[in-house]
């Protein structure tokens, strides 16, 4: 996972609630690695080499008592937005998020020694589609409602993530818990080597000769290698000073083509036929999926993360595939 910002100076107790998908499950590794005692709290089975405890993120159990003297609680639950929005799926993208983090808050106010810090998952989402300038923590707008183009106003199932996300944050920090210091993660898509990772998924197109541009290429991407998730999130457990809205994303987010041509180039695969628009929306049918996930421009760049002083492995696209691909060969 390579080195860390910060050194860890004792062994933590960390509490991960919704933690068995690959980001909990990538978090999990590392922390274990570095000494550290990680419980993950699941609702369903889930076999893996650390504490796992039963929880259904609506009501207090049992689990509870995992919280309770912990140090960090990093809570990542929520049903997966890899769906199409139809109405079912959206009370459950909704209620997972929103439920769940209001029974944390609910749950941490009531300890007698919670967690000294809380991170709770958010989403670079939240950011209107930005194609003009990058968005940051300081001067970055939330999105909402926007015109995406001079006469096209942006999907309603993207102003369905944008009210998802802000509703998510607003959930987390409506309570006060003056003993836990809380930190949201906006985080962009997270880069791991492993089947079922929007890694993966880019890179299969890529190997079946599919890896051109989506849409018109121009929307940017937002995402961040693994390693360098995994080393913030610890160096904000570490950082007492840093409280409200973090960006998790590489510092340089880039257009789609480019994006699309540098993992090509890492797979040493020098063509890939593009894929228009009326393209991705019949495949996102067929797949159940939403274009959204390729289309918006996400050009989010970590202020914060930066103006503290943290240094990321892998700043640039380029690199990070180059390292991801070399990854998913010796899986291989």
């Amino acid at each position: 996972m390579g080195n860390l910002s910060v050194p860890s100076p004792r062994r933590l107790r960390i509490v991960i609630p919704g933690g068995s998908g690959h980001v909990g499950h990538m978090l999990a590794r590392s922390f274990q690695e570095r000494g550290h005692h990680v419980t993950i709290l699941t609702r369903g089975p889930y076999t893996a080499n650390w504490q796992t405890v039963h929880w259904d993120g609506r009501q207090t159990g049992p689990w509870v008592e995992t919280l309770e003297g912990a140090d960090v609680c990093i809570n990542l639950a929520g049903r997966s937005v890899n769906c199409r929005y139809h109405d079912e799926n959206r009370r459950e993208i909704y209620n997972s998020r929103i439920g769940s983090t209001r029974l944390l808050n609910q749950v941490i106010a009531d300890l007698e020694e919670p967690p000294r810090v809380w991170l709770n998952a958010s989403t670079a989402t939240i950011y209107r589609h930005a194609l003009d300038r990058p968005m940051d923590e300081f001067t970055g707008e939330l999105g909402g409602g926007e015109m995406i183009s001079k006469h096209r106003r942006a999907p309603q199932t993207w102003d369905f993530s944008i009210g998802v996300a802000k509703d998510w944050e607003a959930a987390f920090f409506e309570a006060p818990t003056p003993r836990t210091r809380k930190v949201a993660l906006r985080s962009a898509i997270v880069m791991s080597p492993v089947p079922g990772s929007a890694f993966a998924v880019f890179s299969n197109l890529v190997r079946m000769s599919l890896g051109g541009k989506q849409g018109n290429g121009r929307q940017f991407v937002s995402w961040i290698h693994e390693t360098d998730f995994a080393r913030a999130v610890e160096f904000l457990i570490h950082r007492a000073d840093i409280d409200g809205p973090v960006n998790l994303a590489a510092p340089n987010p880039l257009p789609n083509r480019d994006f699309m041509r540098e993992l090509r180039n890492a797979w040493g695969m020098p063509n890939g036929l593009p894929a228009p628009r009326p393209l991705l929306d019949l495949a996102a049918t067929i797949m159940r999926t939403e274009t959204e996930l390729v289309l918006k421009s996400r050009r989010v760049i970590p202020g914060r993360l930066l103006q503290a002083g943290f240094e990321f492995e892998f700043p640039s696209w380029p690199q990070a595939a180059e390292d991801l691909v070399a990854q998913w060969k010796r899986r291989d």
